[in-house]
């Protein structure tokens, strides 16, 4: 028996969803506004403490290589939440986060942190060259959840899963590609095309622009110029049902679908001929949008000759959003519950190395930005 929760820190809510895999009851079920935790990170700890739980897997930034919250040294957990001196002082999001994760390295709960995709040894190094976002530690857990839906839902041993995973979120989109069980390759929220909030990658031009016109930096630019903005919008008074509504002809909801089909194209000469596409994250379950992305999808890859199966990811939260489901079931693998030959399969005991191991600009320039944020 394994009692096993897991945490998904997202843009707009934390959640938090627990099951006990002998009764298959689930423990917790609980979603909670992201601006809370901001202003108080013990909220979480005080949550955790009342579970009773085996094995918890907390919110780990954008990776650390599989272990014990108290095995990790607080230059991972600075790597993993980086940014600026500047950007600590003005207490984004990311702060809040890294003060829960520093609380839960000093708990003597069985709490994990695990990696992102970038750290994990199914992907060939020259696809994570000059990355450092292709899907945050969290895109990893809709991941599992993924990988288990297709191995339950066909009948399928899980070394025998394919698929592309697209997560639509509140602030990125995100699309990763997994072969026999295996994540093969990512596109982060930050490094592909624009979300709802962020723009996705930056044209190298206007990041040169931007960092020599504005007198600072901020990680909040990377919360900008998402279709959110090109609708003229702020996405924190005017909800997706609402954008989806007003904006269901406009450039800005154009601008979404299509972005969402070329990360989809990016990953297919990784993977030709996905078995499924899944789909998860807030906007999927819009019925509308639903539709219009599932057309769009369809049409696009069946002028290539491919026809896989298209559908939203099946689940059993009520409150919580897809990554906290599958945060527990990593943690329900990791603690040899029913879920261990995923975490097997997935080989991520086998995670390594940091997210800032595949730059290539000089070793002077990756010293540096080491030395800055660890």
């Amino acid at each position: 028996m394994v009692r096993a929760v897991g945490i998904d820190p997202g843009t707009k809510s934390m959640d938090i969803f627990g099951f006990d895999d002998e009764t298959d009851e689930t423990i917790i079920d609980e979603s909670i506004p992201r601006d809370k935790i901001t202003e108080n990170p013990g909220i979480i700890m005080e949550i955790l403490k009342d579970l009773d739980a085996d094995v918890i897997v907390g919110p780990s930034g954008y990776g650390i290589p599989l272990k014990r919250a108290r095995d990790t040294e607080i230059s991972e957990i600075n790597m993993a939440t980086f940014i600026t001196e500047n950007d600590f002082k003005k207490r984004l999001k990311i702060v809040g986060l890294r003060e829960l994760m520093i609380m839960m390295k000093n708990s003597d709960m069985n709490i994990y942190f695990t990696p992102g995709v970038i750290q994990l040894p199914t992907i060939p190094e020259y696809r994570k060259v000059n990355k450092i976002d292709m899907g945050t530690a969290d895109k990893l857990f809709s991941v599992v959840l993924g990988i288990k839906d297709q191995s339950e839902s066909l009948g399928i041993e899980y070394s025998d899963v394919s698929l592309i995973l697209i997560e639509i979120g509140f602030a990125y989109t995100a699309a990763i590609a997994v072969n026999e069980g295996k994540v093969i390759d990512g596109v982060g929220g930050t490094s592909g095309f624009p979300g709802y909030m962020g723009m996705g990658f930056m044209d190298s031009e206007l990041a040169y622009a931007v960092s020599n016109t504005i007198e600072e930096f901020s990680k909040l630019i990377l919360f900008c110029g998402g279709v959110a903005d090109i609708a003229g919008i702020n996405p924190l008074e005017k909800s997706p049902d609402e954008f989806i509504e007003s904006e269901g002809d406009g450039i800005a909801y154009k601008a979404f679908i299509e972005s969402i089909i070329k990360d989809l194209a990016i990953l297919l000469p990784s993977i030709r001929e996905p078995r499924e596409i899944l789909l998860s994250g807030r906007f999927t379950r819009i019925n509308s949008f639903f539709k219009d992305i599932e057309l769009e999808i369809r049409q696009f890859l069946n002028a290539m000759g491919i026809n896989p199966t298209i559908r939203t990811l099946n689940r059993r939260a009520k409150n919580v959003k897809e990554g906290a489901e599958g945060a527990a079931i990593m943690a329900n693998g990791i603690g040899n519950g029913k879920y261990s030959k995923l975490i097997e399969n997935m080989e991520l005991r086998n995670s390594s190395g940091t997210i800032f191991d595949h730059i290539y600009l000089g070793d002077e320039i990756k010293k540096r930005i080491i030395k800055r944020f660890c």
